[in-house]
């Protein structure tokens, strides 16, 4: 097995797109070769370029249809493609328009997102798209199926898109009954059968869905009953959601388009996709960019989001985050803008549910801390929200931690909205969320065991592959 772990690290080495992950994985597969070797094989990236070069001849095939979206933008008064500053750098980021016209409700916990999403489903005329990381089959997602294959029967156009590694557990008979009613339900990746092993770390993270192309749901819950607060030990469930209307619904159809076609190799051109006429409602709404983002995208679109909104920051930079495992990059952003004095706020789980993520929090608490960065721990329950306000008038709801995963693997989605009082809003939440809350410092390292201690700079070293 050490023979199978030498000659697989140096493949990781030539390989792996980063050098913390190819010294990360050569590390592990020699130290740990009977449990990094059957990683590496399943996780590891070595196709890496060919799964870019089939992703991207795919997006090709939806060209003509996201030309007319840019185009339309250039003709109406409710989108912009040029806007200086931090919404123009994430619109040349995501290739996607700021939109003008947007309203954007912010959903606190399962039951009034969940509650939100049903009834949008419920009053669905025309189509809606689904697409969620993980869907379990219990009451919370019989609750979602029922009403699905309902509006099918009705005749609504209805277009299911579940990740495959995330909705391991979920029964045939769950998809079997929603394909018999016509909704039409599809993995990400189709991981059964002869599909490439490689493609299991390529996971779809998005949770969005869109009903008739006015309203969408975006944000950090999956389809289960944990996330109502039922979890045996991760409970209760902190997580954030948002309900948007306006034109910004439309750019949110891009990014599942996209993940449809490359799933089922269709078009969905009978969509909405008349972007102006989504803001004849509320012509005075928000700013509000989608920022979808991917390991087939031409730069490594998450982590850049992450830095131009920290750069960015002048006064303020709060963001919650359930795995809170940055790059080398993303820390020193975080020391830079500590250092020029912003207030700059983590805001992480007490209670975790991956150990190597606990662990390698502690590892980041003294060189944080030293530049004027606080580090929070959520004490009530698990908090699996990804919220990042800036300042006093910008806030993203949606997908991506702040890890590796996030930045190199996934598939995600937010939504960014300037606006005031929306981030008024965030800011109101994220001062609740802060008083059930403790400051984490350095010392709390400092009293663990040895063997603590080292399962941090293990974990620390892994953080490219977690």
């Amino acid at each position: 097995m050490h023979i199978i772990g030498f000659f697989q690290s140096i493949s990781a080495v030539m390989d792996t797109r980063t050098s913390q992950g190819a010294i990360a994985w050569a590390i592990s597969l020699n130290t740990f070769p009977v449990v990094a070797v059957p990683a590496y094989m399943i996780f590891g990236d070595n196709d890496f370029q060919t799964y870019v070069t089939t992703r991207q001849a795919g997006i090709k095939d939806l060209r003509p249809m996201a030309e007319h979206l840019i185009e339309s933008v250039k003709t109406a008064d409710v989108a912009r493609t040029d806007l200086p500053g931090l919404m123009g750098t994430l619109s040349n980021l995501s290739s996607l328009p700021v939109t003008y016209g947007n309203q954007a409700e912010i959903l606190v916990d399962g039951s009034p997102t969940f509650e939100s999403i049903f009834e949008a489903i419920d009053q669905a005329e025309n189509y809606i798209l689904v697409q969620f990381y993980i869907i379990r089959d219990d009451e919370t997602g019989r609750g979602l199926a029922e009403r699905l294959a309902r509006k099918a029967r009705e005749g609504v156009q209805v277009y299911l898109l579940y990740d495959d590694y995330g909705c391991l557990g979920l029964s045939s008979s769950y998809l079997d009954s929603l394909r018999q009613a016509g909704v039409h339900a599809q993995s990400f990746l189709n991981l059964v059968g002869g599909a490439n092993r490689f493609q299991l770390n390529f996971r779809n993270h998005r949770k969005l869905v869109v009903v008739d192309g006015k309203t969408a749901f975006v944000g950090g819950h999956n389809v289960g009953d944990e996330y109502l607060g039922l979890h045996p030990t991760l409970s209760p469930w902190r997580d954030t959601h948002m309900r948007l209307t306006g034109p910004v619904v439309t750019s949110l159809q891009v990014p599942f388009a996209e993940d449809w076609n490359w799933a089922t190799g269709e078009i969905l051109d009978h969509l909405d996709w008349n972007i102006e006429s989504k803001a004849a409602d509320t012509p005075d709404g928000m700013e509000a960019i989608a920022i979808p983002t991917g390991p087939a995208d031409p730069m490594e679109t998450c982590s850049l989001y992450y830095l131009a909104a920290i750069h960015a920051a002048q006064k303020r930079l709060w963001i919650a985050t359930p795995y809170f495992v940055p790059d080398e990059p993303i820390t020193q952003a975080l020391q830079l803008a500590g250092r020029r004095g912003v207030d700059v706020r983590i805001l992480i789980p007490e209670q975790f549910d991956s150990s190597l993520v606990r662990y390698s929090s502690y590892s980041y608490l003294r060189e944080l801390e030293m530049a004027g960065v606080q580090i929070w721990r959520f004490q009530k329950g698990f908090m699996h929200q990804k919220v990042l306000l800036v300042d006093d008038d910008f806030a993203t709801i949606g997908s991506a931690n702040v890890d590796n995963r996030s930045f190199r693997l996934n598939f995600e989605l937010q939504v960014g909205i300037r606006d005031v009082g929306f981030a008024s809003q965030v800011e109101a939440m994220l001062r609740e969320d802060f008083s059930h809350s403790r400051r984490a410092r350095p010392e709390d390292l400092d009293r663990q065991s040895w063997p603590f201690k080292v399962g941090v700079r293990v974990s620390r070293l892994l953080a490219p592959i977690q």
